[in-house]
């Protein structure tokens, strides 16, 4: 009888609840996002559940919204992701830390040598969510009046992962000899210069950090545009999407895996994790009776912000109580726009109520007792819908709580998340193989000089 396929969990925490109203639930800790002994505290619970990683993203801007909107906002102030993660990998021992850093921002030198100070730090347990920044409003945080096109972004980002990964094989795996007697601390012959000169970038290395403990740290990548799927293919070890029906699920699922196979990666080699919202309890009705309550602590202001920001168009000069007018192409975030475009279209919401929705949690949910979450969650898994999901608790500490004290035994007792940890790396938890060193084989003979080119 063949296994049970296993299912994979990620905990989307920063911010730590994507709900607007999240701070203001009942119990919920309002400085969640910005409190270092609540973190700790989260982290930990995850670990216990054996989760496979503690998930960040970032925003590089906070003026990207009116004020009367802003002022709401419980994701004004948290912690670089650079900066906490690291705190994190002292205070726990298991779960991955993978982290959002952007490739139309930052420079690749900087990138490589942080989060390979990560995976060195925690033992092997990094990740890079790589990302293109859609907000133009972070363009002005760098000295850039105009935000850079979206085609354009993504043509660096492919180049970006290039260099990045080049750099973290800058050593062999074994050229830090540090023999004391001869006094000779590494083997020049196992250095590798990259000497990168490309369309968008010039890196000549080498990188002044030992290779990651997991080779490279793990691949995340979260664009869902033709063009996000296709860096996906190519480049990516766990997707994080957004995908709000089982149906639109298996698409991805078989569009982006079907991408890999063509290019010759294994489809196994990345895991596909949709964002889910997750609100339990003790019966559907009370599962549903919470996320009404949760939903009534949106302010308009809030809502009609984030449809703004969702469409890159300010819709505050739509007819509230009228239909979703025709939206043209903008250079923000497609996907984005897309998916607010079909809700409003299948639903025939209003503005007001379309705002409504985006001010709290449009996607994914799951919304019940831990045997219909259960239930959904194993249907995503063997209906090809996904690898499993990025879980967004709806608020903090409790809705975190009762998914590990409710949710996650359920899973166990199905036989489809695992009890206990098999490995020490991210790498182990999710299934996936160390990468070769592209300049090194793994007889440790160089591949190619060390002071060779790579363009």
């Amino acid at each position: 009888m063949a296994a049970k396929r296993q299912l994979h969990l990620g905990a989307f925490m920063r911010p730590v609840s994507l709900h607007t109203g999240a701070w203001r639930y009942p119990g919920a800790y309002p400085d969640a996002n910005f409190n270092f002994s609540h973190l700790k505290r989260f982290a930990q619970t995850l670990e216990r559940a054996k989760f496979d990683a503690f998930f960040m993203a970032d925003h590089l801007a906070v003026l990207n919204m009116p004020i009367d909107s802003l002022k709401r906002s419980h994701t004004v102030t948290s912690f670089d992701p650079l900066t906490l993660l690291p705190a994190l990998a002292a205070v726990t021992e298991r779960i991955g830390l993978v982290a959002t850093a952007s490739t139309t921002f930052d420079q690749p030198y900087h990138i490589a040598r942080k989060f390979a100070s990560l995976d060195h730090i925690s033992g092997g347990r990094a990740g890079w969510n790589l990302v293109t920044t859609s907000n133009p409003d972070a363009a002005l945080n760098f000295g850039l009046e105009d935000h850079m096109e979206h085609g354009e972004r993504y043509r660096r980002a492919r180049e970006f992962f290039d260099v990045v990964t080049g750099l973290w094989d800058s050593w062999a795996d074994d050229a830090f000899i540090r023999d004391v007697d001869s006094g000779i601390y590494f083997d020049p012959d196992k250095l590798h210069v990259l000497n990168h000169k490309g369309d968008y970038l010039s890196v000549r290395g080498p990188l002044n950090i030992a290779r990651p403990i997991q080779g490279w740290p793990v691949i995340v990548q979260a664009g869902a545009s033709d063009a996000g799927r296709q860096i996906a293919a190519e480049t990516a070890e766990a997707v994080f999407t957004a995908q709000s029906t089982l149906a639109a699920g298996q698409k991805f699922y078989a569009d982006v895996k079907g991408r890999m196979e063509k290019i010759g990666r294994n489809p196994d080699h990345m895991k596909i994790l949709p964002a889910a919202m997750v609100l339990v309890a003790d019966s559907v009705q009370e599962a549903q009776d919470k996320r009404a309550r949760l939903d009534s602590l949106v302010h308009y202001d809030s809502g009609l912000a984030s449809l703004s920001i969702a469409l890159g168009h300010d819709a505050s000069k739509f007819d509230p109580d009228g239909p979703l007018p025709e939206i043209p192409e903008s250079n923000a975030s497609k996907t984005s726009r897309q998916n607010v475009i079909d809700l409003a279209r299948k639903t025939n919401m209003t503005v007001r109520q379309l705002a409504q929705r985006l001010g709290g949690y449009s996607g994914l949910a799951f919304v019940g007792t831990p045997r219909t979450i259960a239930d959904e969650m194993q249907e995503w898994l063997e209906q090809r819908g996904s690898d499993g999901f990025t879980v967004n608790f709806p608020y903090l500490p409790a809705g975190l709580d009762d998914f590990v004290e409710k949710v996650v035994p359920e899973l166990q007792r199905r036989g489809i998340f695992r009890t206990e940890y098999r490995g020490a790396t991210l790498r182990d938890h999710l299934g996936l193989p160390r990468p070769e060193n592209q300049f090194f084989r793994s007889d440790a003979k160089p591949a190619t000089h060390a002071a060779g080119s790579r363009s």
